[in-house]
């Protein structure tokens, strides 16, 4: 009996032995884009790296992994060890305390290296909620041959109402060429992301100092006017179905004159894989009018860890690695410069990807010029530039993109639209117990 007691305790002390020796899972929640795909692909080198961390893998299309990832933080889930979330939840969720404060990061991190807006818009109160992935603001794509066969030229900062007399005058419809290609699809994140900046270009805001809605002001009309009647003028026909996705597709088979949109799409248009006019793209920074403040949008896909998390040293090894400078030196090895994830780091920006990257230039002076803080040239009570960052936003942004989309359809009038987008404004504002002290 004593030899069979000694050999249970035994066994049970190797088995015990191998628990604890056991690696730690890590679940990550992603989207299924390129850059999100390759960090998979890559993160081999992660686990070879950190032979006691493995990593189990959620990718996503857009749409469910937001309503994946907002249930199941707001309900403390707890299914997800690291969260690919943007600059849009990233304050409202650290300021709920549903996320782990990014402190006590490696030197070699080297946090001073990230994008100051970039860095900005992941914080609350000075501390950041998510490390970047990749970031993106606005950029005027524009054909170069075109231009020069027009005798046109391109300003070194453009303003819409430019960019609107080029389109005039590059729209050849019969030759299936459109003056300017812009996003009309429905949704805070898709045309409203684009009018929005447009707007805070015309000096318009979304609220005024009360939480006041102002969406019938003087400039949001002006705006409004210049985004439907360019588009119904000079734009491709069928614009109210067509997102970032679609337009980048018209815009690399040559079928558009200008585009102004993210500046991720920069390494997209100069793909030969994907662009047929990869030796005619120009690229300038986001159109302003009458104030430049607000003109170009922010946002950083970035990697957060849940509060909930039950594996946060391992998770915050795996977010470390994913956002380093020694991941974007992986990627420009294995897959080519022109691929690393833009816009989140200063050192990214160095002489040789400067010179391979085209787009590179004008990307950075966005992202530097961008300031969530100060998006209109009025004073405004919220934070955000393509957005509001109040939970509220999503509703009401995807409800007056919807108004929009249908102005540019012609069932309604610009007024029209404006007036009932102020009116669904005020009340989901008054529903959600604004103006808040």
């Amino acid at each position: 009996m004593k030899i069979t007691h000694h050999a249970l305790l035994l066994a049970a002390g190797l088995s015990l032995a191998g628990v604890s020796h056991a690696a730690e899972t890590i679940t990550i929640a992603t989207v299924n884009n390129n850059d999100m795909i390759r960090m998979q692909r890559l993160s081999r080198v992660f686990e070879e790296q950190h032979p006691d961390i493995k990593l189990n893998w959620v990718v996503l299309e857009e749409n469910v992994l937001r309503q994946r990832l907002t249930t199941d933080i707001a309900t403390q889930g707890g299914q997800f060890d690291v969260l690919t979330i943007g600059t849009y939840e990233t304050p409202l969720w650290g300021a709920k305390n549903w996320l782990e404060p990014m402190k006590d990061l490696p030197a070699s991190y080297d946090l001073d290296d990230i994008i100051p807006s970039v860095r900005q818009g992941l914080s609350v109160n000075d501390t950041l909620y998510a490390l970047p992935f990749y970031g993106e603001s606005t950029v005027t794509y524009y054909r170069t041959d075109l231009f020069k066969q027009a005798g046109l030229s391109m300003p070194e900062h453009p303003t819409w109402t430019q960019l609107g007399a080029f389109a005039a005058k590059l729209h050849h419809p019969d030759q299936g060429q459109y003056g300017m290609c812009l996003r009309g699809k429905a949704g805070w994140g898709e045309n409203m992301a684009l009018l929005t900046t447009m707007a805070n270009a015309f000096g318009a805001r979304w609220f005024d100092e009360q939480w006041r809605p102002e969406l019938t002001s003087p400039e949001w009309k002006a705006a409004a006017d210049f985004y439907v009647n360019t588009l119904k003028n000079y734009g491709p026909p069928g614009v109210s179905s067509n997102g970032f996705n679609e337009t980048l597709a018209l815009f690399n088979s040559g079928k558009c004159a200008i585009w102004v949109d993210a500046s991720v799409a920069g390494s997209f248009t100069t793909d030969k894989e994907q662009s047929r006019v990869v030796d005619s793209v120009g690229f300038a920074p986001a159109p302003v009018e009458v104030t430049d403040k607000g003109s170009s949008w922010l946002y950083a896909w970035s990697l957060a860890i849940p509060a909930t998390s039950r594996h946060k040293d391992a998770a915050k090894a795996f977010t470390t690695w994913a956002t380093s400078k020694e991941y974007i030196q992986l990627v420009a090895q294995k897959d080519g410069i022109t691929n690393v994830p833009p816009g989140t780091r200063t050192s990214t920006y160095s002489d040789a990807y400067l010179q391979a990257a085209p787009f590179a230039k004008v990307t950075l002076e966005m992202m530097k010029h961008a300031d969530p803080t100060h998006p209109s040239a009025k004073p405004v009570p919220y934070v955000g530039i393509q957005y509001v960052t109040i939970p509220e936003f999503q509703a009401i942004g995807t409800s007056v993109g919807k108004l929009f989309s249908a102005a540019l359809t012609g069932q309604t009038s610009v007024e029209q639209a404006l007036a009932a987008a102020q009116s669904t404004t005020e009340r989901e504002m008054k529903r959600a117990g604004y103006p808040k002290k």
